[in-house]
Formats: structure tokens, C-alpha cells, sequence
């Protein structure tokens, strides 16, 4: 099966030998998104509601560069650094996720890429 690689300027360049979203038959694999300005390039550390806000955005100017939202994630997978930041992940996604919400798994990590507390991947469905 082929694979097309997604890329858009509206959300962070890999930060190493990864592709932002790979799609592949009706599946779109999106990497790991840390909050990450894709304008300045800066790292957005003030909170974790900054940091998962970012987040949020980058995957959702990915989807779009796929002809996709969030609506279409089946899948999210999040890792944070804390898990007492867990309700306030949930909120950001409350903000952001409309039901059906997608399955998810968060899992608490010792570190993350640049130092972040909150990091996101998705499985995005393209064939609805």
C-alpha cells in the first residue's frame, strides 16, 4: 500500500527524522505534537494549558492539510509528564472535542521532547 507523507506550515517541522502525518490507504498516522508555535518557532512552556492548547492546534492544522478535523481522530494517544495535569488535558480536550470523542490512552512519562509535559499523536480516519 503506498504512502503519502502530510506536511503544512501551519503546524511545527519534525524535530527529527519523522514525517508530521503519513496517510496511508484511509488511515492518517499523525506523529507526536508538542506545543510547539509553527510561526515563531517557539516552544509554548508558560502552563499546561498553554502547552495542550498548542497541541491541539498543531493537530488540528494537520488534519486540515489532510482534509480532515478533529471530529475524525478514532484514536489519540497522550503522554504527560504528570498525571495530576490529567483533568486539566481533559479540558482541553472538552474545549476542542465534540462526542463521539475518539478512544484514548493517556500515559504518564518521565520526560518528553524540549522539556514539554504534555505531547499528543493521532489515528485519523479519511474515508467518512
Amino acid at each position: 500500500m503506498a504512502k503519502e507523507i502530510i506536511f503544512t506550515e501551519d503546524a511545527p517541522k519534525a524535530i527529527g527524522p519523522y514525517s508530521q502525518a503519513v496517510k496511508s490507504g484511509s488511515f492518517l498516522f499523525i506523529s507526536g505534537q508538542v506545543a510547539l508555535c509553527p510561526v515563531s518557532g517557539d516552544l509554548m512552556n508558560s502552563s499546561i494549558e498553554e502547552q495542550a492548547e498548542q497541541v491541539i492546534k498543531n493537530l488540528t492544522a494537520i488534519c486540515k492539510a489532510a482534509n480532515a478535523g478533529l471530529s475524525d481522530i478514532v484514536k489519540l494517544t497522550i503522554y504527560i509528564t504528570d498525571m495530576n495535569d490529567f483533568s486539566i488535558v481533559n479540558q482541553a480536550m472538552e474545549n476542542h472535542f465534540e462526542a463521539p470523542y475518539p478512544a484514548r490512552a493517556t500515559i504518564e512519562v518521565s520526560a518528553l521532547p524540549l522539556g514539554v509535559n504534555v505531547e499528543m499523536d493521532a489515528i485519523v480516519n479519511l474515508d467518512e
